[in-house]
């Protein structure tokens, strides 16, 4: 079916632009940007609306295998297209990790069955995920591998470490690494300093993720390796990131959009829904990194989705799961930096949208003709109470439950192909 929409105000990260328009789609793709309607087109009048590329999301964690009960290839794409997310990067922290081409064979499978968006996976770079012993990069590049990365588990071997980044920069592979000092955040619950010591709870330094940047830094000046850096949450590590950039090394970043909406004091009276890796940080240093992005020294924003179950949420703060669902509060919280004038439109979808693609190598992320038809249709204005309970995750371990957020969407279209539309 050719779809034109009409009336439809077009967020255009790769020009910058926010204006009044119309677009067309055929076959999957965009076909044409503000053309007259073609014969045989059904037109879709978006009443003033936002039309913008799909969000490309790095870094979702889904429960299988192992621990489907959290998350299911399903609910995960329903959620994801609830939310705008027209494609997720799956991480390899699974039950086994995604180490072995069959695993991943086994996932890719899953996914293309089971969820209505595009779901591309990311694979250990060690394994098991423990630091040591490389996995078999080139097999997992043949079997669809579109990163490697241990997430979370921060390898203390850096011998083995640059071995790993040699072999992935002889295939031209992206490596993805977590900036952090594993022995001084280990244990760690909150962000070290006066409100964490009025709380009683274990600190980390923002340091500790400086220190983790400054050396896989090193590593990449070594190696010649593309690395991203998954979340950089504090102003300390922001020269260090415009240094390697400056200094043309092969390097991105992204930051979590609850970094960005949130900071610690939020934590309260022990909310272990505000319990994150990394956890987070004082308002100063929310405030550099949104600076960051809006400048472009962050690159991406994402959601790092990390259902967990009650069981595991409903525990004292220190024993508490870390991690937060977002995958459909990724767009309405990202509206908060809108609202308050951090962020523009354009530039809040360059960082959720065109250049995660760009750094993968995806064609998604843009409105432009031959790009494909990966879309979503939202108001950034309508106003709304979240209630988790009305997630189409099946953990509801959500920060923003009982807020009032602004920005829903309207219908989200993967290949030309509508798979969420409100109401329905």
């Amino acid at each position: 079916m050719m779809l034109h929409f009409t009336n439809a105000r077009l967020i255009n990260p790769e020009t910058g632009s926010d204006d009044l328009g119309s677009l067309t789609i055929a076959d999957g793709v965009i076909t044409a940007l503000d053309g007259p309607l073609p014969e045989g087109t059904v037109s879709v009048d978006c009443g003033g609306k936002c039309l913008a590329p799909g969000i490309v999301d790095i870094g979702v964690k889904i429960g299988e295998p192992g621990e489907r009960h959290r998350e299911s290839f399903k609910s995960a794409g329903l959620a994801a297209a609830a939310g705008g997310v027209t494609t997720l990067i799956a991480r390899p922290d699974t039950t086994p990790a995604i180490d072995t081409p069959e695993v991943l064979e086994f996932v890719t499978r899953r996914a293309a069955e089971a969820s209505p968006v595009r779901i591309r996976h990311m694979a250990a770079l060690t394994k098991g995920r423990q630091g040591h012993e490389m996995t078999e990069i080139g097999f997992l590049l043949d079997a669809g591998a579109i990163a490697f990365t241990d997430a979370d588990a921060v390898s203390t071997d850096t011998k083995a470490l640059s071995r790993a980044f040699t072999y992935a920069r002889s295939l031209g592979a992206l490596v993805i690494c977590h900036p952090q000092e594993p022995a001084l955040s280990k244990g760690a619950a909150v962000t070290s300093g006066k409100f964490a010591s009025l709380r009683g709870l274990p600190g980390v330094h923002p340091m500790a993720e400086r220190m983790g940047f400054d050396r896989d830094m090193a590593l990449v000046e070594m190696t010649g390796v593309a690395y991203h850096a998954d979340q950089i949450t504090c102003a300390r590590s922001l020269p260090a990131l415009e240094r390697a950039k400056r200094n043309g090394l092969n390097v991105s970043a992204g930051v979590s959009i609850h970094h960005l909406t949130l900071n610690d004091i939020d934590v309260g009276d022990y909310r272990t829904f505000f319990k994150l890796t990394p956890p987070l940080r004082p308002e100063e240093d929310r405030l550099a990194v949104v600076a960051a992005v809006a400048d472009g020294l962050i690159d991406v924003i994402c959601s790092m989705h990390t259902p967990a179950d009650e069981e595991s949420k409903r525990l004292p703060f220190e024993e508490a799961a870390s991690g937060a669902v977002a995958l459909e509060t990724f767009l309405p919280a990202a509206m908060r930096l809108y609202h308050a004038g951090s962020l523009t439109l354009p530039q809040l979808w360059r960082a959720m949208a065109l250049n995660p693609a760009r750094r993968l190598g995806l064609p998604q992320g843009r409105l432009a003709v031959g790009a494909p038809a990966d879309l979503v249709l939202f108001d950034p204005d309508a106003p709304f109470l979240l209630d988790r309970f009305k997630l189409q995750s099946k953990s509801k371990n959500t920060p923003f439950d009982g807020q009032r957020m602004e920005g829903k969407v309207l219908a989200t279209y993967v290949g030309g192909k509508r798979v969420f539309a409100a109401g329905e």
